[in-house]
């Protein structure tokens, strides 16, 4: 098998399975885990990676990729796949970055979740077109794997819901920006709010609009 398994792919509409796994079990691995991350776009707070390990015998019934599902949906899946599965994340912050861009902080995160698991993981599906540096001997990549491998769907509930809880407490800190309500991305609450006070530290100085923010502010100096 190829690292990276691309589209096209039939059935992908009916949402994901445990085919990918079933096929590494059958092959005699021992633990199959599911990789992604939450926090790509957004223009502040952290990039939050998960990995999941599946138990083939009790799998949360409803999981899917984490953006077809209602926030109530993923907390209730969250709680049954922390309970169920074997579970870890990972998060890098704004100003890592903004120092290594957010593709790398992306896969770094992953590459610790990974590694933090209480299990080894034998293989790790991973969801996107890139494998992790620290993970080629294991990582497997699955274009739009979220819509494809229940193991990779629920690590990417576990790390939406952490990210939000977590953008919930920056809120608490830093309640001009609104973050309770989008989380961090570019909205056009959160794009005024920017206007208005300017960046914290949450934010990411090298994605727009902080950027053309910030070479305006010196060209204004």
């Amino acid at each position: 098998m190829s690292a990276t398994d691309s589209l096209p792919f039939p059935g992908l509409d009916q949402g994901p399975d445990f085919e990918i796994e079933n096929r590494f079990y059958r092959n005699g691995e021992e633990a199959v885990a599911g990789v992604d991350e939450a926090g790509r776009g957004p223009l502040a707070g952290p990039v939050v990676a998960a990995a999941v390990i599946l138990d083939p015998d009790n799998i949360p019934t409803g999981l899917n990729d984490s953006k077809k599902l209602t926030e109530r949906s993923r907390e209730l899946l969250f709680d049954e796949i922390i309970m169920t599965s074997h579970t870890s994340w990972a998060s890098l912050p704004a100003a890592l970055i903004d120092t290594i861009n957010i593709r790398e902080a992306a896969l770094t995160a992953m590459t610790f979740a990974i590694t933090k698991l209480p299990v080894t993981a034998n293989v790790a599906l991973i969801d996107g077109r890139d494998v992790p540096t620290g993970l080629t001997n294991t990582g497997r990549a699955y274009v739009k794997g979220d819509a494809r491998s229940l193991s990779i769907s629920a690590a990417s509930i576990v790390a939406k819901v952490i990210r939000d809880k977590m953008m919930m407490q920056a809120a608490q800190t830093w309640p001009q920006y609104g973050f309770e309500k989008h989380k961090g991305y570019g909205s056009k609450l959160h794009r005024d709010a920017i206007e208005k006070h300017g960046p914290c530290p949450l934010h990411r100085m090298t994605f727009s609009p902080m950027k053309t923010m910030a070479l305006q502010n010196k060209k204004g100096a």
